[in-house]
């Protein structure tokens, strides 16, 4: 289907996302590995098109979120390395060796579960060097270790996670230089008692952004891949320009007027002050625009800013384009992406909507269609 029959739609920049890797790349250094978390559907994007661009650009090695999403990229073809980040449960156990899978080591106990199901798994090690959510505590060294006296587990990885690596306080960065100072510490410990042959990683993102004289075999990058940070109002450290991969766009359906006094939408949150011209736009919650955005967010038409009005409903919402000429059915309105000489990034509309990127992005709906172009 054309692009002019879609009522509302997602576009992907080839090229963008290209560049992005290279900057990352560049960051990280020849010496070490992208890794990228296409989880979440690669954090809205599509994670079957991303990856097979990303695969068509050098990239073997990927992260998700569930033993799904791995079997998802293998059935369209994915190669190489999927590291699960997560827990894998053991009824999947036949899954993770059928489509060779990494899993992650989540705890020592799981560990012993991996193990005893009695026919060889790829994993990595988890290591908590403070989040405190997943791996085993670096504190314990002889946990860690113990890992590799299982029989069953082919181990080729071991990595930890940061947790504030996005911060910018003195007590965030000590704690995040403790994080990796401690992780080192780990597998200096397993090298010490002669336990090789695995890689380690534990930058994601911000970590790499942040902290980019840290140099691992590998590194994840997440929202950073796709050309966006968290919120707006984040800094990093390094020399890098990203840009955005995905916009979001829908057709205004008609456009109506409403008089003075007069009344839009569900539960009638929004009353004119004055004659306004109103665009009804094909597309809502169901397409991945937040609710709260409601009589808050805005979208660009016509490269004019336009604010939502009335409750966002499943599949419609409600702009008020009283100041953009000429506007009519048919015409795009940009949510996320640029319009004219104006732009929305997602982490402006994510901050708008009370949230971050990262989620807004991952909560895009299934609906609108993921299309790639490139400026080539």
């Amino acid at each position: 289907m054309s692009v002019e029959k879609r009522r509302a739609w997602i576009e992907l920049d080839e090229d963008s996302l290209l560049h992005n890797v290279r900057e990352l790349q560049r960051v990280v250094g020849r010496d070490c590995r992208l890794m990228p978390a296409v989880k979440a559907n690669a954090y809205g994007h599509g994670d079957v098109e991303t990856a097979r661009l990303l695969a068509g650009a050098g990239i073997s090695d990927f992260c998700v979120a569930s033993a799904d999403e791995g079997i998802r990229l293998r059935a369209a073809g994915i190669s190489g390395q999927i590291l699960i980040l997560g827990y894998t449960l053991p009824a999947q156990f036949d899954a993770l060796r059928e489509y060779d899978l990494t899993q992650t080591v989540v705890e020592d106990s799981y560990a012993q579960e991996l193990s005893a199901y009695g026919r060889e798994l790829r994993v990595h090690v988890g290591v908590d060097t403070g989040m405190h959510r997943l791996g085993i505590p670096a504190s314990d060294a002889d946990a860690v270790a113990s890992v590799w006296r299982f029989p069953n587990l082919k181990i080729t990885g071991m990595f930890s996670h940061l947790c504030v690596s996005d911060g910018t306080t003195e007590e965030e960065r000590r704690y995040t230089e403790k994080q990796i100072s401690d992780f080192r510490k780990v597998i200096g410990e397993l090298r010490r008692r002669g336990i090789r042959g695995f890689e380690s990683h534990i930058q994601g993102s911000y970590g790499i952004l942040n902290y980019p004289e840290e140099k691992f075999d590998c590194a994840r990058p997440g929202i950073a891949l796709y050309g966006v940070l968290s919120l707006p109002s984040d800094r990093v450290r390094a020399d890098v320009t990203l840009s955005p991969v995905l916009s979001l766009k829908a057709r205004v359906g008609c456009v109506r007027m409403l008089k003075e006094g007069e009344s839009a939408g569900y539960g009638l949150t929004y009353t004119a002050d004055g004659e306004r011209k109103l665009a009804i736009v094909c597309a809502g919650y169901a397409d991945g625009i937040p609710r709260s955005l409601s009589n808050r967010g805005y979208a660009l038409v016509r490269g004019y800013r336009a604010p939502i009005v009335g409750r966002i409903c499943m599949d419609q919402l409600t702009l008020d384009v009283t100041e953009v000429p000429g506007v009519r059915a048919g015409d795009e309105a940009v949510f996320i992406g640029k319009s004219g000489g104006r732009e929305i990034g997602a982490a402006e509309m994510a901050e708008c909507a009370g949230t971050i990127s990262n989620e807004l992005l991952s909560r895009l709906g299934q609906r609108p269609e993921r299309i790639c172009f490139t400026h080539i």
